[in-house]
C-alpha cells in the first residue's frame, strides 16, 4: 500500500505548517489552498513554543516535539492523531530531517512538501552551492573560505549555513572583510556585486519541470526579508532563473536571491522552501500551495501557470488580532 492509499485509507486530510512561529499570512494562505481541495480539511501551525502567535489563526495547534531523528516516532504518531496527511515544512533547519525521512513518512501515509535530500543540503551549505552553480555553468556568485581567492575586493561576508542575513557583511576592505570573519562560526567570503537584489519565486513539479516563476524587486528589506516587494517581468531573468532552477535538481517551492548587473543575473543563493514574502507570487497566479497539496494528495491534472497581466506591490505590515472570548 502506498502513501496516497493509506491517506485516503485514514481519510486523513489535514496540512501542517511546521516552525509556524508568526507566519500567519502563510497559514491563511494554506487554508484558502487545502479548502479548494477539501472543505473540511484544516491546517494546524506545528511549534516549540507553546504560544506562537501563528496558532491564532490556525484552525488547531500542535506542540510539537524536537525535529530530531529519535522523535521521528512521536511525529508520526502525532500527525496520525491529528489527521495529518502533509507535512509543509518552512525552516532552513529542518528541511534536511524531513528531506531525509520523507520515504519513511511516505509509507506511513504522511507526504512531506521538499526537495531531494542532496538537493536540501546543496543549498543550505553556501559554499557547496557557489561550487556546483560554477560547475553548472551558472552565473553564482563565487564563494571561498578565504577573502583572497575571490579576488581583490571589496567583500561580502557571511555564515556559510543558515540564514545568509545573519551577521552579514556587506562590502567590506581586506582587513575589516578578515576582522568580521573572526566573530562568524564557519564563514565565507564573496565578491562584492553591487546591484539591485531581486527574489525569484518559483515552482518545480515532482518531474523536476519549473512550472513558473515570478520575480520580485525587493523594495524594502528587514531582517533579510521583504518588507515591500514589487512584481515584474524581464524574459531574459526569467529564462536564467528556470534554467538554474532545472539544474539545482529541486522540488516545489523555492525562492532565489541574485543581483541584477546589465540586466543579466548574479545567483547569491536558493531557499528550498516558501519565502517569507513568496504570497507576492500567489497574487500574480504562482499557486504554489495549491499545486504542492494537488501533488501531496495525488489529484488534479499538471499545473499551469497563468500569470495575471499586471504586476503586484506587496507591503507586509504588523496588524492585530482580537479574539472574543478565546478558549485559554
Amino acid at each position: 500500500m502506498n502513501g496516497s492509499q493509506v491517506r485516503m485509507k485514514r481519510g486523513a486530510c489535514n496540512v501542517l505548517v511546521t516552525s509556524a512561529s508568526r507566519k500567519a499570512p502563510l497559514v491563511r494562505a494554506m487554508q484558502e489552498a487545502v479548502r479548494r481541495i477539501n472543505p473540511d480539511a484544516r491546517v494546524f501551525a506545528g511549534d516549540l513554543d507553546p504560544e506562537a502567535p501563528a496558532r491564532y489563526v490556525a484552525d488547531g495547534f500542535w506542540q510539537m516535539p524536537r525535529i530530531t531523528d529519535a522523535e521521528l516516532p512521536a511525529l508520526i504518531q502525532g500527525c496520525h492523531e491529528r489527521g495529518i496527511a502533509v507535512v509543509f515544512p518552512t525552516r532552513d533547519g529542518e528541511l534536511l530531517f524531513w528531506a531525509r525521512h520523507r520515504a519513511a513518512l511516505s509509507e506511513a501515509g504522511i507526504s512531506v512538501i521538499v526537495s531531494h535530500p542532496e538537493a536540501v543540503e546543496r543549498c543550505l551549505d553556501k559554499l557547496a552551492f557557489a561550487d556546483f552553480g560554477r560547475e553548472g555553468g551558472l552565473a553564482v556568485i563565487n564563494a571561498a573560505t578565504t577573502p583572497e581567492a575571490v579576488g581583490a575586493g571589496p567583500y561580502v561576508v557571511k555564515e556559510r549555513y543558515g540564514a545568509g542575513s545573519r551577521a552579514i557583511g556587506l562590502d567590506l576592505s581586506l582587513d575589516a572583510a578578515r576582522l568580521h570573519g573572526k566573530n562568524l562560526d564557519a564563514p565565507i567570503y564573496q565578491p562584492f556585486v553591487p546591484g539591485p537584489e531581486i527574489s525569484i519565486d518559483g515552482w518545480i513539479d515532482r518531474g523536476g519541470s519549473v512550472v513558473g516563476v515570478v520575480l520580485r524587486r525587493r523594495d524594502r528589506v528587514s531582517a533579510g526579508e521583504s518588507q515591500i516587494t514589487t512584481t515584474f517581468r524581464s524574459e531574459a531573468l526569467e529564462r536564467e532563473a528556470v534554467r538554474a532552477l532545472e539544474t539545482l535538481d529541486l522540488r516545489g517551492p523555492v525562492v532565489m536571491q541574485a543581483i541584477v548587473v546589465n540586466d543579466t543575473m548574479r545567483i547569491i543563493e536558493c531557499n528550498p522552501r516558501f519565502g517569507g514574502a513568496s504570497t507576492t507570487a500567489i497574487a500574480v497566479g504562482l499557486d504554489v500551495l495549491y499545486w504542492s497539496l494537488e501533488e501531496a494528495f495525488g489529484q488534479g491534472l499538471p499545473p499551469v501557470f497563468k500569470r495575471i497581466a499586471g504586476e503586484v506591490r506587496q507591503v507586509r505590515l504588523p496588524t492585530d488580532l482580537v479574539l472574543h472570548d478565546p478558549d485559554f
